[in-house]
């Protein structure tokens, strides 16, 4: 396996955000190739970093080692600050196991096929007008626009609320991004209010939604909390508008830096879903997340404590030349993908994967179908404030490119 170049000292984990998340790809490497498992500190303490695939996979699918209770930032006492009982993805299993069950019952193939006409319709309508336009900002007007809607549709927000739904997701989104969620006090606020009320609305008149659904709920025989039905609002709000905006804007970046892929799905749009692995894979919108040791743990011969916060870093993991070979960093849309952990792994994969990746197609195929010749110009795209997740906030759309 080659090595990076020697360094003068040790390669150091920084925590990204804004324009730093530019090319975070040479910080990875030398620490999968030199310090597999980093320690760092800051004014919040210390902590631990895993960069290689084999280590984070092990770590995300072992939820007895690598707690998500205590929170998935490098904060301690994060869960105290947020003043809400845990949502689903800050839970381990059996409680977790228990709730996913009841929630993904709302995600089956058939339910996620059935929205495919709105999402599609609302897709059309947006490439079309930027088709028009000949110029735009595509994160405004299709990649931010669309997880908005389709969270919005599955936890039952009516059309007439939905202006103060994006406005509520935008700013918890913003606040969750940059592992700061209290400063959105004001907007969770309102959220919280807002499907509290709806609560008690549905448990008279249920919808097809998922807070009908966990409403209705009686895991043994009990109802589910509101609380946890709210912690469950929350998770999709945060959850489910990064990763599909990250996807699709990273998606629209590596096409722009390898116009050959861009020509292969244009030819052949049945490749499309394949990309979307591809995709994935290498833009990782959540680049990474922490968990909680539960014990004293050893990898790679290097001894992390008990009770420490281990960052799981996706973005590294995900090209990894260990597990995806040497050409790991490349993007090849015809790539036979075995697994990755752009969507996490094991207890806490991604409960709306199925949808991240039926939005994402569906823009992809419309793009391709009605402006075969779009590009974006990614060295002028803003990128989001934020430690944890990776996703341009602009991206400038010329629908005339050359491909």
């Amino acid at each position: 396996m080659s090595k990076v170049l020697s360094q003068s000292s040790p390669p150091l984990y920084e925590p990204r955000s804004g324009e730093s998340w530019r090319n975070p790809f040479p910080m990875y490497r030398a620490l999968r190739d030199e310090d597999p498992v980093h320690r760092f500190e800051n004014e919040r303490g210390e902590f631990w970093a895993l960069s290689r695939f084999k280590d984070v996979f092990e770590a995300a699918v072992d939820a007895q080692t690598f707690s998500s209770a205590q929170g998935l930032t490098i904060a301690y006492g994060e869960m105290e600050e947020l003043g809400l009982e845990s949502p689903i993805v800050m839970m381990d299993p059996p409680d977790h196991t228990s709730l996913r069950k009841l929630a993904i019952k709302r995600f089956t193939p058939k339910q996620v096929k059935e929205v495919e006409p709105l999402v599609r319709d609302f897709v059309i309508q947006r490439v079309d007008r930027l088709c028009e336009m000949g110029e735009g900002d595509v994160v405004k007007e299709l990649f931010k626009p669309l997880p908005s809607l389709v969270v919005g549709h599955f936890l039952g927000v009516p059309e007439a609320d939905r202006p103060l739904f994006d406005r509520w997701t935008d700013a918890i989104v913003a606040a969750n991004a940059e592992g700061e969620i209290t400063s959105a006090g004001e907007a969770l606020g309102e959220l919280v209010m807002y499907f509290t009320r709806q609560i008690e609305e549905v448990r008279t008149q249920p919808g097809q939604d998922v807070i009908s659904s966990l409403v209705h709920a009686r895991p043994d025989g009990k109802e589910v909390s509101l609380a946890r039905i709210l912690g469950f609002a929350f998770t999709m709000v945060t959850g489910g508008n990064d990763t599909t905006t990250g996807l699709l804007s990273g998606a629209a970046e590596l096409l722009a830096k390898n116009p050959q892929q861009h020509k292969l799905l244009v030819n052949d749009p049945a490749l499309i879903p394949n990309a979307i692995e591809e995709f994935l894979r290498l833009s990782s919108p959540v680049q990474g997340l922490a968990r909680m040791t539960t014990r004293d743990v050893e990898i790679e011969g290097t001894m992390i404590p008990k009770d420490k916060k281990v960052m799981l870093l996706y973005g590294s993991a995900n090209v990894d030349e260990r597990e995806f070979g040497e050409n790991a960093a490349e993007c090849d849309v015809t790539r036979k993908i075995r697994r990755h952990v752009a969507l996490s792994y094991g207890p806490h994969h991604c409960i709306g994967a199925a949808l991240v990746r039926m939005q994402s197609r569906i823009a992809l195929e419309e793009l391709m179908a009605r402006c075969p010749k779009f590009k974006v110009d990614h060295a002028k795209g803003d990128f989001a404030e934020g430690n944890y997740t990776r996703r341009y906030l602009s991206l400038p759309f010329s629908a005339t490119g050359k491909i």
